[in-house]
């Protein structure tokens, strides 16, 4: 009964629909970035890396300058780099791109574990640096339930829906998107075609860096205004999940991404809940929730999606 009360207290709360949100944001962002590089054939287990370094250089650069939107433009740059080595790496090269990714989150976990003390002067966990400001919506916000739900949100929550709608449109309404398609189904035929593979995937994979990176940026200066050491927590690969659940399609991707959202968010309110009394020994195993969902939910729908044809596969012209 207890419990049921508790379940009761959640779902009519607006603010458990803005938690959801919230926990969905960086999903998106990085599954769409999984969208990008796969669905031109290159597989990019680095998103969890790019996050990283995303989430620590938005705050480094927030606090060397004091404006956050100057930190989520660094992160970008951060996540282009880091991409650009993964896609040298993997289609200049042909090299692994499973070893490539892996060495990528490595690379992450070790600078910024590196840096975090001749930086800030302290391992572990920043301050707080500063964060970007919520953005109400006129109107919207004044609406009962629905405006303390979605009518004042992180900026960067808007940006991400806004990307699911112009990757879709990319990817399914332009020559370019149909480049993409192409390349990652069957890159022999598109080159017999005149299309330049290598400059195709190229761009998929530095787009998969810019979307995972400002995923890793939400979660510091976005969400909390400081970094701590290994913040993503495997919100990368659960992003993967995401993508690969969503079939390889932005708004499948996106939906994936809210479900995943939608567990990490109804795991914390139910530690927290008063009516549960959940005991502090306990509260770790609610931090697993969002992972055993990922592993019921991609084991259901295991040959019930198709990646593209040439995924993983690498091109010698």
């Amino acid at each position: 009964m207890r419990f049921l009360m508790a379940l009761y207290e959640i779902f009519t709360n607006p603010q458990f629909y803005k938690l959801t949100l919230t926990a969905a944001t960086p999903f998106i962002f990085a599954s769409l970035g999984g969208v990008y590089s796969e669905i031109t054939g290159v597989v990019n287990i680095a998103l969890e890396g790019i996050m990283l370094m995303g989430a620590f250089f938005s705050i480094v650069f927030t606090f060397a300058l004091g404006n956050p939107w100057i930190g989520v433009a660094a992160a970008i740059v951060i996540g282009l780099g880091m991409a650009w080595l993964h896609a040298w790496a993997s289609i200049k090269w042909c090299g692994n791109q499973i070893v490539s990714g892996t060495a990528l989150i490595l690379l992450a976990q070790g600078v910024t574990g590196f840096l975090m003390e001749p930086i800030f002067g302290q391992p572990g966990q920043t301050d707080i640096v500063g964060r970007i400001p919520e953005f109400r919506i006129p109107g919207l916000a004044n609406i009962p339930f629905i405006g303390d739900a979605i009518g004042t949100l992180s900026p960067l929550i808007y940006i991400a829906f806004g990307s699911v709608a112009l990757t879709w449109f990319i990817i399914f309404k332009t020559k370019l998107g149909l480049r993409m398609r192409a390349v990652g189904e069957n890159p022999e035929a598109a080159d017999t075609l005149g299309v330049n593979v290598h400059m195709v995937r190229y761009f998929g994979v530095l787009m998969s860096g810019v979307m995972a990176a400002l995923g890793g940026a939400f979660l510091s200066v976005g969400e909390v205004g400081n970094f701590r050491e290994l913040m993503t927590g495997g919100r990368g690969f659960i992003a993967l999940a995401a993508m690969i659940l969503g079939n390889w399609n932005p708004v499948g991707a996106m939906w994936a991404s809210l479900l995943f959202g939608f567990s990490e968010a109804f795991a914390n309110q139910l530690q927290s809940s008063p009516l549960l009394h959940v005991s502090s020994n306990v509260k770790p195993l609610f931090n697993m929730f969002p992972f055993v969902v990922t592993l019921v939910v991609v084991a259901g729908f295991i040959g019930r999606t198709r990646p593209p044809a040439a995924d993983g596969v690498p091109y010698e012209k």
